[in-house]
C-alpha cells in the first residue's frame, strides 16, 4: 500500500467518524435505574417495558426528527427547550409540546418511583409538604384528586413555584411543568398506557397503587437539590 493510500484511508475514517458522530441523535432515552419488575405488584413488569422501551423511545425519536430541521435549538436540553417555549419557531412548537414534553415527562418519572420502601418524605420535603398541606395523607389526597381530574391523558404534579410555594396542579397530555417556568418535585402519569395493562379502566385503584413505588428517599434528595 503506497503512502498516498494509506493517508487517504486515514481521511476516510476520519471522515466517517466525524460523519458518525454529527449524526448522533440530540436526544437519547435514559436507562430504567431499576429492572422492569421493580415495582411489581403496584405496577406490572410487562407496562413498565412497554411504557419505557416503547412510548419514552417513540416520544424521543419523534423529537430527534423534528429538531433536525432546527440544528440551532438542539444544543439546549429538553428542559431549557420547554423552558423557551414562547420563542421557539412555529414548526417546532408542537413536536416540543408533546414530544418533547412526553421525553422530559417521563424522564422525571422514572427517578420518583423505586421499589416500594414504606418510607415516608424526608427532611426539609417532609417539613414543607407538612406545612403546604398539613401532612402527607392530605397532600397524598390533593395529588389523586388532580390526577383524577385529568379528562383524558395528562399528568400530576408536586411543583414549586416562582414564589417558592408547593403546589399540587395538572397538566393535559404532555403539557410540562417546565413550559409554566415551575420546578417539578414529582409527576405522575395518567396517561392510560401508564397503567392499562393491569387497571384498564380503573384509574383510582392505578393512583392508590403508584403511591406505593413513590421514591421518597430519591424525591426528598432531589428535592434538597432544586433548593427553593
Amino acid at each position: 500500500m503506497t503512502r498516498r493510500q494509506v493517508m487517504t484511508g486515514i481521511l476516510a475514517g476520519g471522515a466517517v467518524a466525524a460523519g458518525a458522530q454529527a449524526a448522533a441523535p440530540a436526544f437519547t432515552l435514559p436507562k430504567l435505574p431499576y429492572a422492569f419488575d421493580a415495582l411489581e405488584p403496584y405496577i406490572d413488569a410487562r407496562t413498565m417495558e412497554i411504557h419505557h422501551d416503547k412510548h419514552h423511545q417513540a416520544y424521543v425519536d419523534n423529537l430527534n426528527k423534528a429538531i433536525a430541521a432546527h440544528a440551532e435549538w438542539a444544543k439546549y436540553p429538553v428542559e431549557e427547550l420547554l423552558g423557551k417555549f414562547s420563542q421557539l419557531p412555529e414548526g417546532l412548537k408542537t413536536a416540543v409540546r408533546n414530544q418533547g414534553g412526553g421525553h422530559a415527562n417521563h424522564s422525571l418519572f422514572w427517578q420518583v418511583l423505586g421499589k416500594p420502601t414504606g418510607k415516608a418524605p424526608q427532611g426539609r420535603l417532609a417539613r414543607d409538604i407538612d406545612r403546604s398541606f398539613g401532612g402527607l395523607p392530605q397532600f397524598q389526597s390533593k395529588l389523586k384528586a388532580a390526577a383524577m381530574g385529568v379528562f383524558g391523558s395528562g399528568w400530576a404534579w408536586l411543583n414549586i413555584d416562582s414564589e417558592n410555594r408547593l403546589l399540587v396542579e395538572a397538566s393535559a397530555n404532555q403539557d410540562s411543568p417546565w413550559m409554566m417556568q415551575r420546578k417539578s418535585v414529582l409527576g405522575i402519569d395518567v396517561w392510560e398506557h401508564a397503567y392499562y395493562l393491569k387497571y384498564q379502566n380503573r384509574r383510582a385503584e392505578y393512583l392508590d397503587a403508584i403511591l406505593h413505588v413513590l421514591d421518597w428517599a430519591a424525591i426528598s434528595h432531589r428535592y434538597e437539590q432544586m433548593g427553593k
